[in-house]
């Protein structure tokens, strides 16, 4: 029995990597594969090429924990042909299969690898038309006016800091201003911070003396 090991990646928060788990795990069952290791990466994009799941991979493989490896797409392993193809390389130099569920290939013969090339080109010219439709709207949003980028909180900054400063709780603060603790606490030791620079660059008023004259 081929001892394999699962790596599945999720970038969004709609995404769940039990989705992806449960679908590899009945294909490794289907093929009488022995599941050895899972590995997971939650909230990164495919585009990084390191991370914790796939670097532990990759050194589980280095050591032949396992002869298979199962992802659920191709652009799960890596959004860059230049990145998928390394990682590719290096599996096959060690003798390890990578099987996709969606493209329905493995690369234990040659036409595995002929569409591991193409679809991971394919792939990265998806990404490339998505982020030039972005970048395009992005550039008609301005032209026609409108702000990009978060738009500033309506907070009354100083009845905020003043009610923190006070003694209000972090959390009843942020409940009470309908904001994260996260930017109670910014907001705080921003005004903190003000403070102290206008303490600091305060002009210093010399204290004024009399002279006295001593008669001999």
């Amino acid at each position: 029995m081929k001892r394999a090991a699962i790596y599945v990646r999720v970038w969004t928060p709609e995404q769940h990597v039990e989705t992806q788990l449960y679908d590899l795990r009945q294909l490794a069952a289907q093929r009488g594969f022995e599941v050895v290791a899972e590995f997971t990466d939650n909230g990164v994009s495919g585009t990084k090429a390191r991370r914790h799941g796939l670097d532990s991979l990759m050194a589980d493989a280095r050591k032949r924990k396992f002869s298979v490896v199962l992802v659920a797409a191709f652009d799960r392993v890596a959004r860059s042909t230049k990145h998928f193809l390394t990682v590719m390389d290096e599996l096959d130099s060690l003798g390890i299969e990578f099987i996709s569920r969606r493209e329905n290939i493995d690369t234990s013969g040659p036409m595995g690898r002929f569409f591991i090339v193409l679809v991971g080109a394919l792939a990265e010219a998806e990404r490339s038309m998505l982020v030039e439709r972005i970048r395009a709207g992005m550039r008609r949003r301005k032209l026609e006016g409108y702000r990009l980028g978060r738009q500033p909180l309506d907070v009354d900054h100083e009845a905020l800091v003043a009610d923190r400063l006070s003694g209000m709780s972090l959390t009843a603060c942020s409940k009470k201003y309908l904001c994260s603790r996260a930017t109670v606490i910014r907001l705080c030791r921003a005004a903190q911070r003000r403070e102290s620079e206008l303490s600091i660059g305060a002009p210093v008023i010399a204290e004024q003396t009399t002279a006295v004259a001593c008669v001999a």
